[in-house]
């Protein structure tokens, strides 16, 4: 780590996902800059609780799907913690209408969780990335721990679920996002990871709880090979092994926190 507390930016780290990131990153000595766009006392709840795990945080409003809110978001987070060190890409929404694929034709809606989920993190990966190479410029010494970017996907990457295809669209397009930036980023040492959680217990899950309960605990086979429920913090400790450099040869990677969804069993 470099002597001074490393910065890091995550959006939508009011809550669930998103909030144990943000302590994790704490627990590991980060300043946090907490994003989130409508529930103030969410954020300034995860703040406090950042602070009492060890870490430093502000609260930044920002709607992820409005480019003219990123040039505050890194702002803010600039003045008053310097550079950044860590971008996690975990803001996203669920599916305002969820409707068969051949029915579904709401464009406001699909405009929307896109605008979120996807054009906003690409825009905003575009902003910091270009801030992340001037400070690796900059650099007084070449063993100051280069920054590194992280985006939150889902299964949905690869998983297909006819009644929401734009939020399967959206996460497959960040898988993508991070090929391409871990691609340009590669020859200032700035690696790029996706984290690809399955089925994790937040708010978002909450609607679909005793299908999932039925899936992973009751089926047999079950769903997952490992058989519980995902936890926001067991996506939180893939961020700060990311965030403490424990995979320096490695970019563009995906991690799978899934329970073992991704493998293939016979």
């Amino acid at each position: 780590m470099p002597t001074r507390k490393p910065t890091a930016i995550v959006t939508g780290a009011s809550r669930g996902i998103g909030r144990a990131i943000a302590v994790g990153l704490g627990t590991a000595g980060y300043r946090v800059a907490i994003n989130y766009n409508s529930n103030a006392d969410a954020a300034r709840e995860c703040a406090e609780l950042v602070k009492k795990s060890g870490g430093e945080a502000i609260v930044i409003q920002a709607d992820i799907a409005k480019p003219d809110d990123h040039r505050r978001l890194v702002e803010t987070t600039v003045e008053k913690f310097g550079d950044i060190d860590l971008l996690v890409n975990n803001a996203g929404i669920a599916p305002k209408v969820r409707a068969d694929l051949l029915e579904m034709h709401d464009t406001k809606s699909f405009d929307e969780l896109i605008h979120t989920n996807l054009r906003g993190p690409y825009l905003l990966t575009v902003l910091v990335a270009n801030r992340m190479v001037a400070q690796v410029k900059k650099a007084v010494s070449a063993e100051t721990p280069k920054p590194k970017i992280v985006n939150i996907t889902s299964i949905s990457a690869y998983t297909a679920s006819v009644n929401r295809g734009d939020y399967c669209i959206s996460k497959a397009g960040l898988a993508m996002m991070t090929q391409l930036f871990a691609a340009r980023l590669a020859e200032f040492g700035i690696n790029v990871y996706e984290i690809r959680p399955g089925v994790i217990a937040t708010d978002m899950t909450g609607p679909v709880k005793a299908k999932y309960d039925k899936l992973i605990l009751e089926d047999s086979p079950g769903l997952l090979p490992i058989r519980r429920w995902g936890q926001p913090d067991d996506v939180a400790r893939a961020v700060v092994a990311i965030a403490q450099n424990y995979l320096p040869y490695s970019t563009g990677e995906v991690i799978n926190v899934d329970g073992g969804f991704h493998l293939r069993l016979l």
